[in-house]
């Protein structure tokens, strides 16, 4: 799991570094002081997981953890403070675990196995075993010229920005109103989400790319634009390619 630590204390941030170096299958991809911080990294990094701090100068960790949950697709949250007075409320933003400063290593592992657990399962139900025919042949979206109908064959993936999404196809680009939460579901097994911000044609796909900075992109059929795989995801993505 890629993880971004959000706290504003440097020496607990290099406290849950250090320990995480000894966990397996962890990786630290990011920091941040402070709320705005931490949204603007996760917006970047696309992490699986946040170990984030509530009591933070400016925005604290709940509302953090708020807008978090308004994403598409949300990382994790595993909260570690050292008030334990705002465990309840820790559910209502779903968070998959709560841990008390100072944190100690054989709880931070159990409740990063619990977290892997989750998205292990969360994976098999969003992923895609074989194709399936869509219950939707069009999309439908409102142009200067009235009602377009976009046939779903011509799409080549869906990509999201804020609050627009935008139809990459044959015929160019056209936004829509639907959400690609909306659309994830709508669509499953005929797309696969490749970013938090991305859903992709499953027929389209030629080729998984590596770039030279190590990340990772997808050629499409009929596209010139290559859609950015995050690391989140990538693993999905590459098992969906064995299939294929």
């Amino acid at each position: 799991m890629d993880i971004l630590i959000v706290d504003d204390e440097p020496l607990a941030r290099a406290r849950l570094q250090k320990m995480l170096e000894n966990i397996e299958d962890c990786s630290v991809v990011g920091e941040a002081s402070n709320g705005n911080d931490a949204l603007s990294e996760i917006e970047r990094l696309d992490p699986d997981l946040i170990l984030l701090d509530i009591r933070m100068p400016g925005k604290d960790g709940m509302a953090v953890a708020n807008q978090i949950q308004q994403l598409e697709d949300p990382p994790a949250i595993i909260f570690c403070s050292a008030y334990d007075q705002y465990a309840l409320e820790a559910f209502d933003v779903k968070a998959v675990g709560y841990l008390l400063k100072p944190v100690r290593a054989e709880q931070l592992r159990e409740a990063l196995d619990n977290a892997k657990r989750l998205n292990r399962l969360q994976r098999q139900r969003h992923n895609p075993t074989s194709e399936k025919v869509p219950s939707r042949q069009h999309i439908a979206a409102k142009t200067h010229r009235g009602v377009e109908l976009i046939e779903i064959d011509t799409i080549r993936f869906f990509s999201a920005d804020q609050k627009y999404v935008t139809v990459v196809h044959t015929g160019g680009t056209t936004l829509i109103d639907d959400t690609l939460k909306e659309l994830e579901t709508m669509f499953a097994g005929s797309f696969i989400r490749i970013h938090r911000n991305a859903l992709v044609s499953i027929k389209h796909i030629v080729a998984l790319e590596r770039n030279l900075d190590k990340s990772y992109q997808l050629l499409l059929a009929d596209c010139d634009i290559k859609p950015v795989v995050s690391r989140r995801h990538l693993a999905a993505v590459k098992e969906l390619m064995q299939q294929l």
